[in-house]
């Protein structure tokens, strides 16, 4: 497939917005219960869920920049009985609303705060679902339609959330950095064996279809040597990224080592303390990676019609 960077954007930035409202109310509820012997002030809290719908915010309107008619987005909500991306569509926007409710519960010093973050926490739940299931609920792009889809956007944006959570806490809760540190380590690690999983899976996948089935021609031995329809269409455009083999391991490495290695070689030395700033480089390199594993992970969808329309003479 040709991924579009809007929805790239869009998955990513949401998806750390969910992440970090997860990591704030599990650090609320864990505070609650004497866990962690320390609990976050109301502006910690603040500020976190605050950044959270603001991530959310920026991916809504990354996605705009995905529609053909961006006035017409609001009819998209209508198949919320059987389509994934309608379900998306209702619960991105109950997230942000919930996330604000959540800041302004700590605002007013409100006991039923943690009440609010469980709402805000679920419907971060639940459109990690939604978001997920858009792409595994396609049956054809086999790359995509596993479990593992949704199971790796969730854990992606919690490593993500997570790291951002240790930033905003290096400076306004120390006493929860542990917390946070240890969380964004073990959801990056999550992470890392869901998307190995993936990865392998993938790469097993023999294909249903050949050119021979695709032009409906028997003969053993069939070579392409024009693409049709005068060298470009919809079909070329839309549904093949046109990049190299090469170029595609580069990427895959790319994510690897920002998304992954990084992460892991600067949190790891940094659970007892150290600076806001690098905890906050930390989350940058991160998100940077989820850019490209995002966008390796739209790319390596193989759509069954370029088998034939993928070469080019």
């Amino acid at each position: 497939m040709n991924p579009a960077l809007s929805v790239v954007f869009f998955t990513t930035l949401a998806g750390t917005g969910q992440g970090l409202a997860l990591a704030l109310f599990a650090a609320e509820w864990a505070s609650g219960r004497h866990w962690l012997g320390v609990a976050g002030g109301d502006r910690f809290y603040i500020a976190g869920a605050l950044a959270a719908a603001a991530l959310a915010c920026a991916g809504l309107v990354a996605s705009f920049f995905h529609l053909g008619r961006p006035e017409r987005a609001w009819r998209t909500a209508s198949m919320w009985r059987t389509s994934w991306l309608s379900r998306e569509v209702i619960a991105l926007p109950g997230f942000i609303a919930l996330a604000l409710a959540y800041a302004a519960a700590h605002w007013m010093v409100r006991d039923e705060s943690l009440v609010v973050g469980a709402l805000a926490a679920l419907a971060a739940i639940v459109l990690f679902l939604c978001t997920g299931m858009i792409y595994a609920c396609i049956r054809f792009l086999r790359e995509w339609a596993t479990p593992l889809t949704p199971i790796n956007f969730t854990l992606l944006g919690c490593a993500n959330g997570f790291t951002m959570a240790a930033a905003i806490a290096a400076s306004g809760a120390p006493g929860l950095l542990r917390f946070f540190a240890m969380g964004a380590i073990g959801f990056t690690f999550a992470a890392l064996i869901g998307r190995l999983a993936a990865w392998q899976r993938n790469a097993m996948l023999v294909p249903k279809s050949t050119l021979q089935t695709a032009i409906g021609i028997k003969h053993g031995r069939i070579e392409q040597k024009s693409q049709g329809f005068m060298g470009g269409s919809f079909n070329t455009r839309e549904f093949f990224h046109g990049k190299s083999a090469p170029f595609l391991r580069k990427v895959k490495w790319l994510f690897l080592a920002l998304a992954f290695g990084v992460p892991f070689a600067m949190l790891a030395p940094a659970i007892d303390g150290a600076s806001p700033a690098w905890f906050a480089l930390a989350f940058v390199i991160q998100y940077v990676g989820l850019l490209a594993e995002r966008w390796f992970f739209l790319a390596q969808a193989n759509h069954p019609q370029n088998l034939y329309y993928q070469t080019i003479s």
